[in-house]
């Protein structure tokens, strides 16, 4: 008889790690990739749950890549932060992006673009999109990959580099690098205007339309966010999946 409940025991703490080891393989998966030709320094912001990036997750060099867990149910964002200079304390500053430390406390200041995201939202999908409604510094994409994943599941993101087509009244240029534009505002940002920032008599779907400059951003990349109001054709979902997000995206 002991013989017998030593085996069953044995069966039933297996069983239950397997299922345990399984629950965590089936765990969300996000892969930062830096395809840039220059080092970046991802930036994040959780809007639940804890925050993801490290000191020791913070650079990523060209063609490198890491690997983030999030919790189920977890939102946030991710950006890239370029022309970055750290001390040893993890203080200093960053041309783009800049979110007040080597980890984030604030989001990225404009302009920047973003990925966001919600897992395990309504249905139990995952609810993803790549914004330029805070203007643009880097080119970004989102791609569902690997495990069961079902659903729409669409690339999103901005492949085209805007800050060669930037207009000059949207330019932010690096006054360390002369004539070097490093990133694109909103319209919002440059002329703070109710029809461009989609506030006051503009602040609904139905009065906030499509300016010239979000027009722009919209044609250069179809399925990122050009304005706030621009959800149709912008937030994509997806469920069991992990996810590729790759700063200057060579192609879909």
């Amino acid at each position: 008889m002991e013989n017998i409940n030593c085996t069953f025991f044995f069966l039933l703490a297996s069983f239950l790690f397997l299922g345990f080891s399984t629950e965590i393989a089936l765990g969300t998966l996000f892969t930062l990739h830096n395809n840039c030709p220059y080092t970046v320094w991802p930036g994040s912001l959780t809007g639940n749950g804890p925050a993801l990036l490290s000191p020791d997750t913070s650079t990523l060099s060209p063609g490198s890549s890491i690997h983030l867990n999030p919790p189920s149910g977890w939102s946030g964002r991710f950006w890239a932060r370029t022309g970055c200079n750290f001390d040893s304390n993890g203080s200093g500053t960053c041309s783009t992006g800049e979110c007040v430390g080597l980890q984030c406390t604030v989001g990225g200041a404009p302009p920047v673009s973003l990925v966001e995201f919600t897992l395990n939202g309504a249905g139990g999908q995952d609810f993803y999109d790549v914004s330029l409604v805070d203007g643009y510094n880097v080119g970004i994409g989102v791609k569902p990959t690997g495990r069961s994943k079902s659903g729409n599941c669409e690339y999103a993101g901005c492949v085209t580099d805007l800050n060669k087509s930037c207009p000059p009244e949207l330019q932010v240029t690096d006054p360390n690098v002369r004539g070097s534009v490093v990133a694109c505002k909103s319209a919002c940002a440059a002329f703070n205007s109710p029809e461009y920032c989609c506030t006051g008599d503009h602040g609904s779907p139905q009065t906030c339309t499509p300016t010239q400059y979000s027009e722009m951003f919209k044609n250069a990349c179809p399925t990122a966010y050009s304005y706030a109001y621009d959800d149709a054709s912008s937030t994509c979902t997806c469920s069991g999946s992990d996810y590729l997000i790759t700063f200057c995206p060579s192609a879909v």
